[in-house]
């Protein structure tokens, strides 16, 4: 069963967000992603401070892609919205999907996690395995 939907991450684009053509710097997009990463594992109940402090379970990113579809410039409104899915038993990908203050898609991402604990492999954890979806049936517990 999974939780109920989070609510969308929202924030405003800073003139530090920017780069020398006063468009969203490109890695910051990635930022913004993991901002509403942490704020989705804040609203699933998840101590962000422990979650992060590398004790025993980790979490890392495997993958990570971006891509564009409309500038962002300073002082644009923006909201992420995340859409979580289970790859297999100790992996998941979230897609995130960015949106200006019209509403517009300006950028589509994706990050792959492992779940490990002494570097081996384990099975995502409450309450993160709730909130990732099952995964489509063709994927399987391969190794990469």
């Amino acid at each position: 069963m999974n939780t109920p939907p989070l609510r969308d991450y929202e924030r405003t684009v800073h003139f530090a967000d920017t780069d020398a053509a006063g468009v969203v710097y490109f890695a910051h997009l990635l930022r913004f992603c993991h901002e509403a990463y942490e704020e989705a594992l804040a609203q699933l109940g998840v101590d962000l401070r422990q979650f992060f402090s590398n004790a025993g379970l980790m979490v890392p990113i495997t993958e990570a892609q971006v891509r564009f579809l409309q500038p962002l410039y300073c002082g644009d409104r923006l909201r992420v919205t995340i859409d979580p899915q289970r790859l297999d038993s100790s992996r998941f990908q979230l897609t995130y999907t960015l949106y200006n203050a019209r509403g517009d898609r300006v950028a589509i991402a994706h990050t792959q996690h492992i779940c490990l604990q002494e570097q081996q492999r384990v099975p995502i954890p409450e309450p993160l395995s709730r909130w990732v979806k099952s995964a489509p049936e063709d994927a399987s517990d391969r190794e990469d």
